[in-house]
């Protein structure tokens, strides 16, 4: 299974000049090789550019990602990353959601399809990645 963040399906979707080829090429192999998924925080970042979710779910096609519930222990996980983020010095506006993903994929044994690894290498080193320039 390969979890896809939502920064790969927002390059797609918004046709964005500098990440869509890379972004359509790997999720294009992703699929070919195993089954694509998404979870609810992924969902929701990619919903703010759809006014109904009936539009939302068109472009994704209903299909093509399956859908995932998020662990729990992924929540106490991200959790964690998160302390160890603050800790790092990061800053308070940080996206917690990254850190669902990660731990996400890291709880139940994902590959992670991403275009930033800077952002889960660090906190979640036991997750294989797919990401530009990146080998795991």
């Amino acid at each position: 299974m390969i979890l896809v963040d939502s920064n790969v399906i927002i390059d797609v979707l918004s046709l964005n000049p500098a990440w869509r080829a890379w972004s359509e090429a790997a999720l294009a192999d992703a699929a070919d090789h195993d089954e694509i998924a998404i979870n609810p925080i992924i969902y929701a970042e990619i919903s703010a550019g759809f006014a109904t979710m009936a539009a939302l779910d068109a472009h994704l096609g209903l299909g093509e990602f399956r859908r995932l519930a998020l662990p729990y222990a992924a929540g106490f996980v991200a959790g964690r990353a998160f302390v160890d983020y603050r800790r790092r010095g990061g800053m308070r506006t940080s996206p917690l959601p990254d850190f669902y993903i990660g731990a996400h994929a890291a709880i139940a044994g994902f590959r992670l399809l991403t275009r930033n690894a800077r952002r889960y290498v660090g906190y979640f080193p036991g997750v294989e990645l797919t990401a530009p320039d990146y080998r795991s």
